[in-house]
């Protein structure tokens, strides 16, 4: 007995057929949508990282829209072969997910965190303030944009419908699905090879794309007797140990104008004496979390005067910073005084003690900067330095909560030396982003509740309530802020990824 073709079955037939190219249709926006990953991460300077690159963009985008095509689109074609609702609904899945593709990529691109259960919470805490002050013709522009692409969706649903006959003459899906599957293979074999040798061109792309989890050596190879693991955890160690030798400083243009007769002066106590006499005896605010993360106090002067962790240190011994560059050039006098040794970029600000003395003693605009002991700090606050000129005091006290007074009201956040450049600029009237220049943030108006930098390999991690430290195995301690006790709170991964985002923004990892 022969059995023809039901008409269910053969509308089914053509449903699925239709299926396949809208999901053709929509891998290859996705792919350009995804593009924003891309072109704001960046480039391999290597072929073969280049052609890794090319290959994950392509096979992972084309398999999360495919997945989405299986998992939604699939069953409706059998379980409601209805031509208008299996295209109406599944232009709703396609528009949903591939604005949330969009979102997920402009979240990557500013905060370097994509959609997840675990980034739920610094997702709220970072847009809920943005959300509140959308006004309604904002959320009515989304709302229409929204409906504008969903209304594209149905367009090419209706308009592959159509055409279906037509395509299915074509004999183009089997070089397509060699081609992806070809960039699939050839993209996880890449990491494994890459993981196992440390290459960095390859593995500094694993963040890159939502829901990317690449094949790596150690849980393969070893698997296998492939990988001695204990060798490559001492690589890995040592890559994760080493500075960053090409950065890109600053990271844009530093345009904004100052108040070139203020008069600004920052001091920072060598010794481990207390400050806490200065706050009553000069009128001084007290700022109770303040940190000085650095190593040394090399790494300290250097934070403080480029606004930047000690991983930049190397690279930029030979160029000034930004800000005080700046200041210079229009027209405050800018000076420093430092019986240490200055990194090279800043050595033409250095003054000797008398002439800084008699430099800042003087009721005159300026932006000067000091690393004094004892003595000199009670020289400097013992006349009318404070009557006519606004006052930051610190000290340096490597890997501990270090006092911090000022002139100003400061904001109660976590902060640490790499933000007192930002806050001098943000005390002379500079609007320019703090990003392009440092990795702290002005303390007169902070974005961030959370602050990054390093000791000694150790990534360091604080918010208002932990301080986390992660060595370079990716071992981690956490400890209460105010207690300074270990307790056993998690590692919050969606926050680390975001922070060593930040923390890198510099880096060009070449």
């Amino acid at each position: 007995m022969i059995l023809g073709d039901t008409p269910r079955r053969q509308r089914v037939t053509k449903l699925v057929s239709w299926g396949h190219w809208f999901a053709l249709s929509n891998i290859l926006i996705a792919i350009v949508i995804a593009s924003i990953y891309v072109f704001n991460s960046p480039i391999p300077d290597t072929g073969l990282g280049l052609l890794y690159l090319f290959s994950n963009w392509f096979s992972h985008i084309a398999f999360l829209t495919f997945m989405g095509f299986i998992l939604f689109v699939l069953p409706l074609c059998y379980l409601v072969p209805n031509v208008r609702v299996v295209k109406g609904l599944s232009s709703v899945f396609a528009a949903v997910g591939l604005a949330l593709l969009a979102f997920d990529a402009l979240l990557y691109n500013k905060h370097g965190l994509h959609l997840s259960l675990g980034s739920a919470e610094v997702i709220r805490s970072e847009t809920q303030n943005a959300m509140a002050n959308f006004s309604w013709q904002q959320w009515s522009f989304l709302g229409l944009l929204f409906l504008v692409w969903l209304s594209f969706q149905l367009m090419m649903a209706n308009a592959l419908w159509k055409r279906i006959e037509r395509f299915q003459k074509q004999r183009i899906g089997l070089p397509i699905l060699s081609f992806f599957v070809l960039c699939f293979v050839s993209s996880h074999g890449s990491h494994i090879w890459a993981d196992a040798n440390l290459y960095q061109p390859i593995i500094k792309q694993d963040d890159m794309f939502p829901l990317s989890y690449p094949a790596t050596a150690k849980t393969l190879m070893s698997k296998y007797g492939l990988l001695d693991y204990q060798s490559y955890q001492r690589r890995k160690e040592l890559q994760l140990d080493s500075q960053f030798n090409h950065v890109t400083y600053p990271s844009a243009p530093v345009y904004c104008g100052i108040n070139d007769r203020a008069s600004l002066v920052l001091l920072v106590g060598t010794e481990p004496s207390q400050l806490g006499h200065l706050s009553s005896a000069l009128a001084l605010r007290q700022h109770s979390l303040h940190f000085d993360i650095a190593a040394d106090q090399t790494s300290a002067r250097f934070s403080v005067l480029y606004g930047l962790p000690s991983l930049y240190q190397r690279a930029l011994q030979g160029q000034k910073p930004v800000p005080l560059d700046l200041a210079q050039k229009l027209g405050l006098p800018t000076f420093i005084y430092s019986a240490q040794a200055l990194p090279q970029g800043v050595q033409g600000l250095n003054k000797d003690w008398s002439s800084f003395f008699n430099a800042v003693s003087e009721d005159g605009p300026k932006l000067a900067i000091a690393f004094v002991n004892d003595e000199q700090m009670n020289l400097l606050l013992g006349g009318d330095l404070h009557k006519h000129s606004q006052l930051l005091i610190t000290q340096m006290r490597p890997n501990q909560r270090v006092g911090l007074l000022s002139s100003m009201p400061l904001a109660s956040n976590v902060s640490s030396h790499e933000d007192l450049l930002p806050t001098l600029m943000g005390m002379l009237g500079c609007n320019a982003p703090t990003n392009n220049y440092s990795t702290g943030q002005s303390l007169l108006t902070p974005e961030r509740s959370w602050l990054i930098s390093n000791n000694n390999g150790k990534l360091v991690l604080l918010d208002d309530q932990q301080r986390v430290e992660i060595d370079p195995q990716g071992n981690f301690k956490s400890f209460d802020l105010h207690s300074d006790e270990q307790n056993s709170n998690g590692l919050n991964m969606s926050r680390l990824s975001q922070a060593i985002k930040h923390l890198s923004r510099f880096a060009e990892h070449k």
